[in-house]
């Protein structure tokens, strides 16, 4: 048995086909007709977006407008000035098309694979495919066609691409394992969008394993049974069919609300990253969007996006949204995420260093600019300012301030807005844990990162293997974080909601409830289980158990607990 990152729910049973990665490797050249290689180079780009193009529409038609929108961010990737025109300049000083691709494109993925962020990191990502792509057109290598895979396949690869994905056949492909990937990864988003079982992550499976080998790909587990004996076999078919089953019974939470089993109202969030994200939003029956991470239109641009640009996108979020609530988290960028026409200063502990609402503060024209788009916009639904990385009573009221201004400012020039527009933090630091009853006197709102909160909490860099067993949003001091500030945002009337990964953790939800938590914000795709797993807890079992657990002292025993317990 094989482990890896459980990264689209489901059991997938087959027969193995492996894509060996090809050789793609060159001889830099020194060129001596630079015209002609910029127009060899020009012609692979053009090749390039014009197969991309098409692979996109086909994901649009198959899967989804959302996950097409993976490959066309690869289009205006190459076709971003900063990235193709730094090509056309190493061109010109003699070095070849590959050399000039793989030199800038390297350089970028050092940027993005260092960042903390799971979702920056996976920029890196799409720049290692944008590279991969165009080199194959450059070195006349044809890419893999898995477009004819036979029924029953379980396709086993270093990293599922967009461009592969895009020529899966759902009813012949039934799981997906690869070496590398997260839970944001494109690998998984469009496993979970084409509704395939996958593992990522699984070390050095493509070497250990061979065409025709049969497989079973637990993907709600995170593990893979090569060549499995009949008794596993055999179990594994009837947990298929209960998790199909189970999926069936989904369906009846559609369009319902969000109620305990003793009917306390609750409410599913979605996150999201665009404002495209929010159709996917309301296609799951999210209602509402409890983290809208604006840093992408940011990211996305060569320029510091101007108001109209961002006015725009946080519109068309909140009419897409239709009255729902959108929380728009304003700017969390800085030292770790770093923006190249941003001219951010190397710092040695990015991590406790100058960024986000720190950032944002210092540079008050820019953080204007962004707040004033955001209040310009809530004229166009119900939105919701929060204010990341706050570790001081001083910083909400500093934004504060600034949307008073920006308010007073918007009369005078009579533009429409939300008088009653909401200001809210971020609670993801052990400060601002440890002062929470100080900011819900302050703040209109909490949102809970547990994400950041529990590596804060626990001084745990999340991505060093060596103290990853600390990473854990059920470890006491994290546990009791949580608690702490949803009492002091329940006690001073706020709404308190979550918008971490641990919301949507069926073994997490009971404790949650317990703890009074209004407001779970989950992936997408999410939304019909976690109503679901709420609606099978009362508050006071919820309570019986809570007490158990939040009397442990050790992360083992209170997993073995809330494993027991659990109602999935």
């Amino acid at each position: 048995m094989y482990n890896g990152i459980a990264a689209s729910r489901g059991i997938g049973i087959g027969s193995i086909i492996r894509i060996i990665e090809q050789d793609l490797s060159f001889e830099a050249k020194i060129v001596t007709d630079i015209e002609a290689e910029k127009k060899r180079f020009q012609k692979a780009i053009d090749d390039f977006v014009e197969e991309t193009t098409v692979m996109a529409e086909e994901i649009g038609k198959n899967i989804g407008p959302k996950e097409a929108e993976i490959l066309l961010g690869h289009v205006a990737m190459i076709a971003d000035p900063s990235m193709s025109g730094e090509m056309f300049s190493m061109i010109e000083t003699g070095q070849c098309a590959e050399a000039a691709l793989t030199a800038v494109c390297d350089m970028f993925y050092g940027i993005f694979s260092s960042m903390d962020d799971e979702m920056m990191r996976q920029r890196a990502s799409d720049i290692s495919d944008v590279k991969e792509s165009i080199l194959k057109i450059l070195l006349g290598v044809k890419d893999v066609d898995i477009s004819k895979v036979a029924p029953g396949t379980v396709l086993v690869c270093k990293d599922l691409t967009p461009s592969m994905t895009s020529r899966i056949v759902k009813g012949n492909v039934v799981g997906i394992i690869t070496e590398i990937g997260g839970v944001t990864s494109h690998s998984a988003i469009l496993a979970r969008a084409l509704e395939i079982p996958a593992v990522l992550s699984v070390p050095g499976i493509v070497d250990a394993v061979s065409d025709k080998d049969s497989a079973i790909v637990d993907g709600t587990a995170g593990e893979v049974y090569i060549n499995p004996e009949g008794d596993v076999l055999s179990q594994f078919i009837i947990k298929r069919e209960e998790f199909i089953k189970k999926k069936e019974e989904l369906k009846k939470f559609i369009g319902r609300e969000t109620l305990t089993a003793d009917g306390d109202k609750l409410e599913v969030f979605c996150n999201i990253g665009t404002p495209k994200d929010a159709q996917k939003a309301m296609e799951c029956d999210g209602e509402g969007v409890g983290l809208f991470r604006s840093e992408f239109l940011f990211m996305d641009n060569t320029h510091l996006p101007t108001e109209d640009e961002q006015f725009e996108a946080y519109k068309e979020a909140l009419e897409t949204m239709q009255g729902r609530t959108v929380i728009i988290r304003t700017l969390d960028i800085g030292g770790d995420k770093d923006i190249p026409y941003m001219d951010f200063e190397k710092e040695d502990n990015p991590f406790l260093g100058f960024r986000a609402v720190r950032y944002c503060l210092a540079n008050p024209d820019m953080y204007t600019t962004q707040l004033r788009a955001i209040v310009r916009a809530s004229a166009f639904g119900k939105a919701k300012i929060m204010v990341p990385l706050v570790t001081t009573v001083d910083e909400i009221r500093s934004v504060k301030q600034l949307v008073a201004g920006i308010k007073d400012d918007l009369r005078a020039e009579g533009i429409a807005f939300d008088e009653e527009i909401e200001v809210g933090c971020m609670m993801e630091t052990a400060a601002s844990a440890a002062i929470a009853d100080l900011l819900a006197k302050e703040a209109d709102f909490f949102s809970i990162g547990t994400n950041d909160l529990t590596g804060y909490t626990m001084a745990v860099d999340r991505g060093n293997a060596k103290v990853a067993y600390l990473y854990s949003a059920f470890q006491p001091a994290v546990l009791r974080s949580i608690r702490t500030i949803i009492e002091c945002g329940k006690k001073e009337g706020i709404l308190v909601g979550m918008c971490g990964e641990a919301a949507a953790d069926p073994l997490m939800i009971p404790l949650l409830i317990s703890f009074g938590l209004d407001e779970y914000s989950v992936n997408p795709v999410l939304v019909l289980t976690s109503r679901c797993i709420i609606s099978k807890w009362t508050k006071a079992e919820a309570d019986a158990l809570a007490a158990k657990v939040m009397a442990m002292d050790n992360v083992k025993d209170i997993m073995a607990a809330l494993k027991a317990a659990a109602k999935e």
